[in-house]
């Protein structure tokens, strides 16, 4: 049996980063009580993680037809404060999933580590058959469980963390360090297009 580190009902459910932008480290963070857990995860995993709680709630209140109270999207955040101390990592995520839990009403998230060993999956396997083999396999699991209120105001605050990091150049697009920035259209290269970049006279 794997180590559970499980949130019922959380006081507290967010992403949230650690260091300046261009060097953060991210985190989901869930508290309850006294209890804390934190689990590393990448900049990807909390915007797909994000969008898809979102996706998953719109289907929710779709096919409830209005018995399930699911509140629409929002930008605003609601919870905009820190993450909370000591922070502790338990593990680096690496699979995730999402349910919907009809009994409780609420969403249901488990975090897996990122694993060490090879996990024989079957050529033939499916994105979800694949994860469901990696979960099997975990030492341990994260498992948050929110209401569909929480979950949106989970989104939000993650947008904005993600969004939070470096501002992009408005010429090249790269990310603007806070030292500076050697933009490659500003000092007069640009990347060819087609071929080797070079034009017939």
């Amino acid at each position: 049996m794997p180590i559970e580190h499980r949130f019922e009902q959380p006081d507290r459910f967010v992403a949230g980063t650690v260091g300046q932008p261009g060097d953060r480290t991210f985190f989901l963070q869930a508290r309850q009580g006294r209890r804390l857990t934190s689990a590393v995860c990448e900049k990807q995993q909390v915007e797909v993680l994000a969008e898809h709680l979102d996706r998953v709630l719109d289907e929710i209140g779709r096919l409830s037809a209005g018995t399930v109270q699911v509140p629409p999207r929002r930008d605003e955040v609601v919870d905009a404060d820190p993450l909370d101390v000591p922070i502790e990592e338990e593990f680096r995520i690496g699979t995730m999933t999402i349910a919907w839990d009809p009994k409780s009403e609420r969403i249901v998230i488990e975090l897996f580590p990122v694993t060490e060993t090879d996990i024989d999956v079957p050529e033939d396997a499916d994105a979800a058959e694949a994860a469901s083999l990696e979960a099997s396999e975990a030492a341990e699991v994260f498992i948050v469980s929110l209401r569909p209120a929480a979950a949106r105001d989970f989104v939000a605050r993650s947008r904005a963390v993600v969004e939070a990091g470096r501002p992009a150049c408005p010429f090249c697009q790269q990310p603007i360090d806070p030292d500076g920035h050697i933009c490659p259209r500003a000092n007069g290269y640009r990347r060819p297009l087609f071929g080797s970049g070079l034009l017939d006279d």
